[in-house]
């Protein structure tokens, strides 16, 4: 059985074949913020960095797992209860998944940003 952290799949805001949007909640319940600064908790980056590949395995069909971190930046820190704006472009070109984090109501303010690959492991659009 996978542990998905508690964190749901998100309402879907927006979807096309290659770009979609996502408003997640992230509950205090979530066992990502077990242990991590226990007095001052937030979401750790390997969280965030989980919750994104999940998210972008599900809705993009990625055949395998990610096999190259291109790029990440962490701004702001997450803190339990938040509202996020998740955005994620697929390009089956280049076999990378660029994505964002934002304040869901303040969208402005980036959690963090990245791009990864999945070389050979993009599945065909249908």
């Amino acid at each position: 059985m996978q542990n998905d952290h508690g964190i749901p799949d998100g309402r879907l805001l927006a979807r096309t074949d290659d770009h979609v949007e996502l408003e997640l909640f992230l509950p205090e319940s979530s066992d990502f913020f077990d242990g991590h600064f226990p007095q001052f908790k937030l979401l750790p980056a390997v969280g965030q960095f989980e919750i994104v590949t999940r998210l972008a395995r599900s809705h993009f069909k990625l055949k395998n797992g990610i096999t190259h971190i291109r790029r990440m930046k962490f701004s702001s820190p997450i803190f339990p209860n938040s509202r996020l704006l998740l955005t994620m472009d697929l390009d089956r070109k280049k076999h990378t998944v660029t994505f964002s984090l934002a304040d869901f109501l303040d969208r402005d303010k980036l959690y963090s940003s990245g791009i990864f690959s999945a070389t050979e492991a993009i599945a065909e659009a249908t």
